[in-house]
């Protein structure tokens, strides 16, 4: 007999439209349906997927049998934790009530807006999902939900005289087309293609030490990035976290708290985890002090913790993820915030990077940078990359703004994407390394 078992069945559609240059590079709409079954048995998982999902016994006893044929001597205990609830979430514009051929003409309006003057390049991509799904488990949890996503990213290209700058913004949220209404994307293509366009005036960055301003962007992309992977339990477990060890000490400045928050109705929202736990908000950092680890109902049996952070994309195998996660707001107003900085470097966005979570160092590119003088931005800056260590830059982080944003993508681990939410006010940092970025 397995010592748990649990199973989750998905049905849905997603639909994808690509414009390349107004080229009509991709169009799908794609069903799909399946389940994932697991079992803990002898202190090992077995896990099984199928495609058929109107009976699952002889499922749940081929998963037992992978657990027991896995040599495990170890005792595996999941940690109790709070049942979900269902809940379908109704889109206020539902996109089905659109043809494909109108989204593509929708698409194409956003596509054209980037199509400024010596642009050479853009591309526009529609993204839906609405996924329903079904949790079962032996302890008696029968939870549903359904819930739509909807997104777009619009990129452009400027040249000129062989200098290529990009530029490339995206949105993504919970609910259906009411999206478009509350980004409006035309106007957030044609500030892409001016963006692309301005950069290629822009001043190479001065590398260096600075006082530092982060935007919300690049800040919650610090967050989510350098300090919400230290955060993950599996990841604490495996030795890979500069944060292991360290719950009840500081870690950054008095000023600063850090949230995850899957309930909030950002990009990150669910109304129960993939193992059935409620959603829950959880003080990662709370005033400096670091005061929790995110969990699954395995790494909180080991840990301690209350477990509502285990994830997975699709059919995979559920493991410790962030949902939509930021630094609180503080009380600084941005004109403040510049005011003290006087002299300096202001970063705005993020077009990517890379994180040591063991050695607790990073790397991020902004999507362009400022000179700032006398509190005032004074010169555009391109190619400009943040780099330091996460234990010293939270420690002097000296000003947090009241304007808390969140920005909406999806976080890569162990292969699989889910959608997250990254957010923070505006920061200023006491001393950061500024560089250029390829």
């Amino acid at each position: 007999m397995a010592d748990f078992y649990d199973v989750r069945v998905l049905q849905g559609d997603r639909t994808r439209i690509v414009l390349d240059n107004g080229r009509l590079e991709e169009i799908s709409e794609v069903p799909f349906q399946g389940a994932a079954v697991r079992a803990l048995a002898g202190g090992a998982w077995g896990f099984v997927t199928t495609d058929i999902i109107n009976s699952f016994e002889d499922k749940i006893d081929l998963a037992q049998r992978i657990a027991h044929k896995i040599d495990r001597p170890d005792e595996l205990l999941l940690a109790e934790a709070p049942p979900g609830t269902s809940i379908n979430i109704l889109p206020k514009k539902d996109p089905r009530d659109l043809s494909l051929e109108e989204k593509v003409e929708l698409l194409r309006e956003i596509e054209n807006q980037a199509k400024l003057p010596g642009i050479s390049s853009t591309q526009a991509v529609y993204s839906e999902l609405r996924v329903r799904a079904h949790y079962s488990s032996s302890e008696g949890l029968d939870l549903e939900s359904e819930i739509t996503r909807m997104g777009f990213v619009i990129t452009a290209v400027a040249r000129r005289n062989g200098l290529y700058q990009a530029s490339a913004e995206g949105r993504a949220a919970v609910g259906g087309l009411e999206l478009f209404d509350r980004e409006d994307p035309l106007t957030l293509a044609q500030e892409v293609g001016k963006t692309a366009l301005e950069l290629l005036d822009a001043e190479t960055a001065r590398g260096g030490r600075f006082p530092v301003i982060l935007d919300q962007e690049l800040a919650g992309v610090f967050i989510h990035e350098a300090v919400g992977h230290a955060t993950e339990a599996d990841i604490i477990l495996e030795g890979g976290s500069c944060l292991e060890g360290k719950l009840g000490t500081r870690i950054g400045s008095d000023i600063v708290t850090v949230i995850d928050d899957p309930g909030l109705r950002q990009n990150g929202y669910y109304p129960f985890d993939d193992e059935g736990s409620l959603s829950q908000k959880t003080v990662l950092v709370e005033n400096g002090v670091l005061n929790s680890y995110l969990h699954s109902r395995e790494t909180a049996g080991k840990l301690g913790g209350i477990p509502r952070n285990a994830r997975s994309q699709g059919m995979d195998r559920p493991i410790v993820r962030m949902s939509n996660t930021y630094i609180d707001n503080g009380d600084w107003k941005e004109e403040e915030i510049l005011q003290e900085l006087k002299d300096g470097i202001y970063l705005k966005g993020s077009r990517g990077g890379q994180v040591n979570t063991a050695e607790g160092v990073f790397q991020f590119n902004a999507k362009r940078g400022y000179v700032v003088e006398n509190g005032e931005k004074v010169r555009l800056l391109r190619d400009v990359s943040l780099s330091g260590n996460i234990l010293e830059i939270m420690r002097d982080i000296k000003a947090v703004g009241n304007d808390l944003k969140f920005n909406s993508g999806r976080c890569g681990k162990s292969g699989q994407l889910v959608p997250v939410s990254d957010g923070s006010p505006h920061l200023l940092i006491e001393k950061a390394t500024i560089g250029g970025a390829g």
